[in-house]
C-alpha cells in the first residue's frame, strides 16, 4: 500500500476505537456521552488522567483491554502520518533533483517561457517528438502543477531572469520561444537570450502587430502573431477551403495517419547525389516529396526527377507516418 492508503486506514482505526471505547463505557457503566468519550481519549492517550468517575469491575477490564488494543492503534496512527508528512517531502525533494538533473541533461532543446495558451499549444504539438527536446519556463503555480502533471521538463519563476534561462539551458538550447503574455516582457527576454547564445534561434510572439518590428530588432528570428494567423486562416477556409482541408488533414489531423514532414539529408546517406526518380523514394516509402530546401536557404517546390540530393538539404515530405520514419532513417542513417 501506498502512504496515503496507510493515513486513510490509520484514520478510520482510530475513528473506530474512539467510537467502540465511548460506547462501551456508555454501555458498561451508564456513563454519559462526554464522560465516555473523555475516558476514552485520556486512556488512549495514556496520559494518566485521573478517572472521571468510579469505574466498576466490567469497566476497569474493559479499560485493559482498550489500552493493550487501541494504544497499537494509536502508534500505528501516528506512524502513518509522520511517515505521510516525511515520504512527501523526500519524494518532493527527489523529484527536485531529478527534474534539475534531467534538464542539465539538455541538449540542442526549445525552450519554450510561458505557459499559457500558446505555450501549451506549442507543447502540446512538440512533446510527442521524439527529436526535440522542451524545457518550459513558467511562474504561475496553476501552470506549475500542471507541467508536473504531464511530465513536462520545467524550470518555476519568471523567464525575465536571466538565472531562469540559465537553469533551462539556454547555452546548451537550439532555440527558444518567447511566448509571454505581454511584448515588453518577450523583448527582454529575447534581449537576454540573444547574449548568453548568440547562435540561437528564437521565435516571438507579438500580441500586437506593431511590436513585431521591435522583437526582430530586439534578435528574434521569427515572429509570430496568433491573431493575424487566425485572420488569414478563416480568410483562406473562405477563399481556399480545399487547400485548407489538405493542409489541416497533413498538419493538424490526428485521427489520421497522414503527415508532412521536413527531414535533414546527412552525408552519410546512400542518397545522396542520387536523382530522384533513381531514389526508390516512391515506390519503397509511397511518399510525396513537395520541397527541398537547400542549405543557402533557397526552397525548391515540386523538384524534378532529375534534382540530386546533396548533404545538408532538408527535404519536405508527405505520407504515413512509418513510411516518413522509414525515409528519415535513409536520409539520416544513425551512427
Amino acid at each position: 500500500m501506498n502512504r496515503t492508503s496507510h493515513l486513510m486506514i490509520g484514520i478510520l482505526l482510530l475513528v473506530l476505537m474512539l467510537l467502540g471505547g465511548t460506547f462501551g463505557y456508555m454501555l458498561i457503566e451508564g456513563w454519559p456521552l462526554i464522560d465516555s468519550l473523555y475516558m476514552t481519549v485520556i486512556t488512549l492517550a495514556t496520559v494518566g488522567y485521573g478517572e472521571v468517575q468510579e469505574v466498576s469491575t466490567p469497566g476497569r477490564i474493559f479499560t485493559m483491554v482498550l489500552i493493550l488494543v487501541g494504544v497499537g492503534f494509536v502508534f500505528y496512527f501516528a506512524g502513518s502520518m509522520i511517515q505521510f508528512m516525511m515520504e512527501g517531502r523526500i519524494r518532493e525533494i527527489m523529484g527536485r533533483r531529478k527534474l534539475g538533473k534531467d534538464i542539465r541533461a539538455q541538449k540542442d532543446h526549445y525552450i519554450i517561457c510561458g505557459y499559457g495558451r500558446v505555450g501549451r499549444s506549442i507543447c502540446r504539438e512538440l512533446v510527442t517528438s521524439k527529436h526535440i527536446g522542451i524545457i518550459v519556463i513558467e511562474r504561475d503555480p496553476a501552470g506549475i502543477a500542471k507541467l508536473e502533471d504531464r511530465k513536462i521538463l520545467h524550470v518555476p519563476g519568471e523567464a525575465t531572469d536571466e538565472e531562469n534561462l540559465i537553469k533551462a539551458g539556454v547555452e546548451r538550447a537550439r532555440g527558444l520561444v518567447a511566448a509571454l503574455k505581454t511584448d515588453s516582457d518577450n523583448v527582454y527576454v529575447i534581449l537576454t537570450a540573444r547574449q548568453l547564445n548568440p547562435d540561437l534561434f528564437i521565435i516571438a510572439r507579438a500580441g500586437e502587430r506593431k511590436s513585431e518590428k521591435t522583437l526582430m530588432a530586439g534578435g528574434a528570428d521569427k515572429v509570430v502573431s496568433p491573431y493575424v494567423m487566425g485572420g488569414h486562416r478563416i480568410a483562406q477556409m473562405i477563399a481556399r477551403p480545399t487547400v485548407v482541408d489538405f493542409l489541416e488533414l497533413t498538419l493538424m489531423d490526428k485521427s489520421r495517419d497522414i503527415h508532412m514532414e521536413d527531414m535533414p539529408v546527412d552525408t552519410s546517406s546512400k542518397l545522396i547525389n542520387v536523382a530522384l526518380q533513381d531514389s526508390r523514394i516512391r515506390t519503397d516509402f509511397n511518399l510525396i516529396i513537395v520541397a527541398i530546401r537547400k542549405p543557402d536557404g533557397k526552397m525548391l517546390f515540386n523538384p524534378s526527377s532529375q534534382t540530386r540530393l546533396q548533404g545538408g538539404d532538408t527535404v519536405v515530405a508527405i505520407g504515413e507516418k512509418r513510411n516518413l520514419d522509414g525515409l528519415e532513417h535513409v536520409l539520416n542513417p544513425p551512427g
